[in-house]
């Protein structure tokens, strides 16, 4: 089979395309400097300079394929300057999908998110949930933007299109929010945490997986969520604390200490710009949110499994244990 995959140099990309390519199939992966993209450069994989907000630059790679999975994304927390979340999240997404739909091509997988359902307060959200609120982040409104008002309205019109709804991915290689979190916490330089901040956590092995399953097995105009075991982010630091012997932060903050902060930080932004981790939307969506999704839909008609996240997060930790030169303790 012949695929062609958008943000294949990012996370979750580079181990799809991995696994395409390892199970034989023909990857026509997009770049903006594939010069660069070393990890990508494997028998049967095909490096395209291109992006998502490039329509024509597209054309080519993704004629003739057998399917799209479409993963690239702007996900960016407490910038100024988030002009590109719509230019990628949402022109882009209906770049892909109007080219798919123009070139016919049989099969597609798009990777929403579970924050399109933003701070679910608790409730465990299936695929028919809707969000009615103000979002918490410029990441959530776009997303939510290309799920709803571009990628549904195509599935409904015909488009042979299935989403993939992952949350938190966590694992070997990562370069988000969630590493910066970790390697914080293995440093000693974490003396705090939010209480109430849970996650649904999926190693990036899972939710490749989920992906695969979604080409070949998913109903065209159905969602699927893959996210994952639901931790709250204390419990997860704990986790890390066991497994490294680094202590847990003692300290945790109220979800009603960072909604204050966060307001504060709101007016001082209209004067002065603020470092992104204390940004008014940083504080938002750290202040007691829960994400939350459930798997049952694409446990039962994909075969998607989860691993725990104390297994997914053991090999997580040794890793970025040894990258610093760090020895576990005898017991790990």
């Amino acid at each position: 089979m012949k695929y062609f995959v958008t943000g294949a140099t990012g996370f979750i990309g580079t181990r799809l395309v991995h696994r395409l390519a390892s199970a034989g199939h023909t990857v026509h992966a997009l770049a903006r400097f594939p010069g660069k993209a070393r990890d990508l450069q494997l028998p049967g994989v095909q490096l395209h300079r291109g992006d998502v907000t490039d329509r024509e630059s597209m054309r080519g790679p993704m004629t003739g394929v057998d399917g799209v999975f479409h993963l690239a994304g702007w996900y960016k927390l407490g910038l100024r300057d988030t002009s590109q979340a719509v230019t990628v999240n949402v022109e882009g997404t209906r770049n892909v999908l109007e080219l798919m739909r123009d070139l016919a091509v049989p099969r597609g997988v798009y990777t929403s998110s579970l924050v399109v359902f933003s701070d679910t307060h608790g409730a465990v959200a299936d695929e028919s949930y809707r969000f009615t609120g103000e979002y918490l982040s410029t990441y959530e409104r776009t997303k939510a933007i290309a799920h709803y008002r571009v990628a549904e309205p195509m599935m409904a019109a015909g488009l042979p299109l299935v989403i993939v709804q992952p949350g938190a991915v966590y694992g070997p290689g990562d370069t988000s929010m969630v590493r910066r979190t970790l390697l914080d916490f293995l440093r000693r330089r974490l003396p705090v945490a939010p209480r109430g901040l849970t996650l649904c956590w999926g190693h990036v092995e899972d939710v490749v997986d989920g992906h695969l399953r979604a080409m070949e097995r998913g109903e065209p105009g159905e969602s699927y969520i893959i996210g994952g075991p639901a931790h709250e982010i204390t419990e997860v630091l704990a986790i890390v604390a066991r497994i490294s012997g680094v202590p847990a932060p003692r300290i945790g903050i109220a979800p009603s200490v960072l909604k204050g902060l966060a307001a504060a930080a709101g007016m001082v932004e209209r004067l002065l710009p603020l470092p992104a981790p204390y940004s008014s939307e940083m504080l938002r969506v750290n202040a007691g949110v829960t994400y939350l999704g459930s798997s049952a839909k694409a446990e039962r008609e994909l075969g998607f499994r989860a691993r725990p996240l104390e297994e997914g997060m053991r090999e997580t930790v040794l890793h970025e244990m040894r990258l610093l030169g760090m020895h576990p303790p005898p017991a790990v």
